[in-house]
């Protein structure tokens, strides 16, 4: 009775493309199948997390040592360090993986359906009406943090519909539309920003404006746990829809051809995308470049056809983690938040992306 199984198991291995793996569970009832190389790619960017992470942990104006961090883990550290690293370091460190992740796969999966490398949430006006939401909160209501954080949310999903209604509008929801539209978008969405910064209280302002630079600073557990708990619970529901998101970046019809049901992969995605963004600029304010660049500097690494959302996920975790780290020490004892380094990179990076013609 096994030699059918068998045989049928050898016929399967030699008809998968070269680079391909596949994993069943006894029965072969389950069965999971990924690239070898973007899923050796994602690995290394995880590791690299560690020596980031331990950067972040244990440098400060507050020195802290590895028996430090080992102390505190068991139990047993000074009340002081036990504070810093428990209520300071600790959540700045899981909120730059948190929000570097969600960011990561947000843009992967924008690019993957637009088909275009400038396909990101904050090219495209999300990130921008998620700080809409907040920039109201603060200044209109002077809700506290989590009201802010709700109201970025809700201004980032109420963008997201206004995107869509006016792309699908013209009777087109192409990919370079939605950038168009969402480009388009945000610059409005931008200059009332501005106007209601420059029609508010100084003190309101500059907490508004402070939140507005994209900052890791002061960000507590209440701040942080929620986009790590959409990530948790939402990357799964994306790698249910991945093969579909895949056929997809051929073109519509062809998917159709082979039996994805477009529209429902196409929400999906674009809903858990936008959840995700909009979750992240509520923790940390409007983040540069991570949602950029990280699903091009995968696929490039790991030399793959389309779109890889771990490893999304993976590089922007390790950009956002990075940048924090050079952000609190730059040179000449300059300190700066994390949304202006990546808005540096992501500015350098877009001139790049621009002048090969993509």
């Amino acid at each position: 009775m096994s030699a059918p199984v068998q045989t049928e198991t050898r016929d399967a291995a030699a008809s998968r493309p070269a680079g391909v793996t596949v994993w069943r569970t006894p029965g072969e009832r389950i069965a999971l199948r990924w690239r070898r190389r973007p899923a050796i790619v994602a690995s290394v960017l995880l590791l690299l997390l560690i020596p980031l992470g331990l950067g972040v942990l244990l440098t400060g104006t507050f020195q802290i040592g590895l028996g430090d961090l080992w102390a505190a883990a068991t139990g047993t550290a000074e009340p002081s360090i036990a504070r810093v690293l428990g209520l300071i370091r600790a959540p700045r460190l899981v909120a730059g993986i948190a929000v570097g992740a969600a960011l990561g796969v947000s843009g992967a999966v924008f690019q993957s359906i637009t088909r275009n490398p400038l396909g990101s949430p904050d090219i495209i006006g999300f990130v921008t009406g998620a700080a809409t939401g907040a920039i109201v909160a603060i200044l209109v209501f002077e809700a506290p943090p989590w009201g802010v954080s709700a109201a970025a949310v809700l201004g980032g999903v109420l963008t997201a519909l206004l995107v869509g209604a006016l792309s699908l509008g013209g009777g087109s929801g192409g990919g370079y539309r939605i950038v168009l539209v969402g480009i388009g978008a945000g610059a409005l969405l931008g200059a009332v920003n501005d106007l209601l910064m420059t029609h508010s209280q100084r003190d309101e302002a500059l907490a508004a404006q402070m939140w507005l630079v994209g900052t890791l600073n002061a960000r507590g557990w209440s701040e942080v746990l929620p986009t790590l708990i959409a990530v948790v619970v939402l990357l799964p529901v994306l790698l249910g829809v991945r093969h579909g998101l895949a056929v997809l970046e051929l073109g519509e019809d062809q998917a159709r051809q082979v039996g994805v049901p477009v529209g429902a992969v196409r929400l999906i995605a674009l809903a858990v995308a936008v959840a995700l963004a909009a979750f992240a600029t509520a923790t940390a304010g409007p983040i540069a470049f991570v949602a950029l660049a990280a699903p091009q500097l995968v696929t490039r690494i790991g030399k793959a056809t389309s779109v890889s959302l771990v490893g999304s996920a993976a590089i922007g975790a390790v950009l956002l983690v990075a940048a924090d780290l050079v952000s609190q020490h730059l040179p000449l004892n300059l300190s700066a938040p994390v949304g202006l380094v990546t808005g540096v990179l992501g500015g350098v990076y877009l001139l790049w992306l621009l002048g090969r013609g993509r």
